[in-house]
């Protein structure tokens, strides 16, 4: 089986876009400042981005307050060439809770990561058909820990579902993950030391 090149699909999607000079609208979903620093320097060149913030498996809230914060803080800061706003989701951990049950021991990156992914995809392409977006896609696959092949999967089977055209990424080629690290330095972004769900806050601090 042929490993897809997900980097390479997206830019031939940009690629046709620029040759018809079309400015796409994209939904981005984001997990957090840092990760999508990259992506907004990146992909605004090419996009009129909305980023959406649904995470509703951070833990605590305070944490939650904090880690949105910088995410506003970051998308009124960044300098990009196309309109750039904020559409933050409705914080509602009780749904997370609710995927994890039985799947509370499972390891990083195991099966309760995949159902949070499928929770928050599906709820970034729901926003995308009711807003009208060409296109949604996640800043997840930035992350080295996380399996790019996966997301999207996920994605592009939530974008079936709500009709609406899903973004291949693998936002950690090119770069990608290291141009955000200089990126949260530049701009000095909080950068948390757990992914953000009680479960792997457990994990760092066993």
């Amino acid at each position: 089986m042929n490993q897809r090149n997900y980097q390479r699909e997206l830019e031939q999607i940009i690629a046709d876009c620029v040759s018809k000079s079309r400015v796409p609208r994209l939904l981005l979903h984001s997990c957090c400042a840092p990760c999508s620093s990259y992506v907004l320097e990146y992909l605004s060149r090419y996009f009129s981005i909305t980023v959406f913030y649904y995470n509703p498996n951070i833990y605590p809230p305070r944490e939650y307050g904090k880690r949105v914060q910088e995410q506003k803080r970051l998308v009124e800061a960044l300098p990009v060439i196309h309109p750039l706003t904020l559409q933050e989701g409705t914080y509602e951990p009780d749904r997370f809770f609710d995927l994890a049950r039985g799947y509370e021991q499972m390891p990083e990156g195991g099966e309760r990561c995949l159902r949070c992914f499928r929770l928050r995809l599906e709820e970034a392409a729901k926003a995308a058909r009711d807003g009208a977006y060409d296109y949604f896609t996640t800043t997840l696959t930035i992350s080295p820990l996380k399996n790019a092949a996966k997301l999207n999967e996920i994605g592009e089977e939530a974008g079936a579902l709500y009709g609406v055209k899903h973004l291949p990424s693998d936002f950690k080629k090119k770069n990608g993950y290291k141009r955000s690290i200089e990126l949260s330095r530049e701009y000095d972004l909080y950068r948390q030391n757990y992914c953000g769900c009680i479960y792997s806050q457990k994990t760092i601090t066993s």
